[in-house]
């Protein structure tokens, strides 16, 4: 479950948030007990971020800024999607390989994600959308030269600049997806310790691999 209280349907007053309540989830449900929306998700980050009304209404406004983009959806859900997956958010890689499967993106293209680098699926400009996130999310912005060259060569400056934001918006919505365990982030840690069986005595380990 969410780590931070779901908002119910009785405690909202901020129209926007009903709106997407009633949208998303149907009048008749408090999405806050009765999960599911339309979309086949739990919709516990909608009620989470009920939490706050300001943040609820600029994390919206920002799914806005689709309406007006001139960068073509695939490309904008190719960058979406691999920031979900480099952040390690089951959630948003989910949600944008449904939108890319939506907008026409073969399934071999999008079984082949994980590993673009040895891919020859996909075009030079996708190649360059996918290293270009890949600079933006594992390497906090440092991108070469040699990508944004590419990038340069197929996109004009504004949708260069809408590729950068919402990518990095889509990294951002990752990181909080998996901080506040919404949706299907909401998952055990991978990392324990593998605790040695009882009655085992545990020698200096450095000691034996240095062969003291």
């Amino acid at each position: 479950m969410p780590r931070l209280r779901e908002i119910p349907r009785a405690e909202v007053t901020d129209e926007k948030i009903l709106f997407f309540y009633d949208r998303l989830f149907g009048a008749d449900k408090d999405p806050a007990v009765d999960h599911g929306t339309i979309h086949a998700t739990p919709g516990d980050w909608w009620t989470v971020f009920a939490q706050s009304p300001d943040v609820f209404r600029h994390a919206v406004r920002g799914f806005a800024l689709y309406r007006n983009a001139d960068l073509d959806p695939l490309l904008r859900e190719l960058g979406q999607a691999r920031a979900g997956y480099a952040r390690g958010s089951q959630f948003v890689f989910s949600q944008h390989c449904k939108q890319m499967r939506s907008l026409g993106m073969t399934e071999e293209k999008i079984s082949a994600l994980p590993h673009w680098q040895i891919s020859d699926l996909f075009t030079d400009i996708e190649r360059a959308v996918l290293a270009y996130t890949d600079g933006l999310v594992y390497d906090g912005g440092r991108v070469p030269d040699e990508v944004f060259a590419v990038l340069k060569a197929h996109l004009s400056d504004k949708q260069i600049m809408e590729l950068t934001y919402i990518t990095c918006m889509y990294d951002m919505h990752a990181t909080i997806c998996r901080a506040l365990k919404l949706e299907f982030d909401d998952r055990p840690e991978l990392i324990e310790e593998v605790r040695i069986p009882e009655g085992v005595v545990v020698a200096d380990l450095s000691a034996d691999l240095a062969g003291e």
